[in-house]
């Protein structure tokens, strides 16, 4: 299982998923599926995801099932930022689906 703190247009979110890249293309599926085509992601440890989500890491986790690989932990990035110290995070991860500048 990853973790992510995952940057894109709409704003800062959490992701769990149990791909294992940031950058399989078949988890940049599910996140195109979402409207998410560019974004700069950082791993964080997932125990510390646990740590700072408790009771609603464990609910996102028991609804993770094999077929479903994806799960967005946090939708609110205000949140989401303020969780994660700077020092937490992993190398940036970037990616932007072809076409989408401009």
């Amino acid at each position: 299982m990853k973790a992510a703190l995952v940057f894109s247009g709409s704003g800062p979110l959490v992701i769990l998923t149990s791909h294992a890249s940031f950058t399989d293309p078949m988890l940049l599926e599910k996140l195109a599926a979402k409207g998410i085509h560019k974004f700069i992601a950082y791993e964080v440890p997932v125990e510390i995801a646990r740590q700072r989500y408790g009771n609603h890491f464990q609910v996102v986790m028991r609804d993770l099932r094999e077929a479903d690989d994806l799960r967005v932990l946090d939708f609110n990035g205000e949140r989401a930022f303020r969780l994660f110290h700077i020092a937490e995070l992993g190398a940036p991860i970037m990616h932007e689906a072809s076409g989408q500048a401009g």
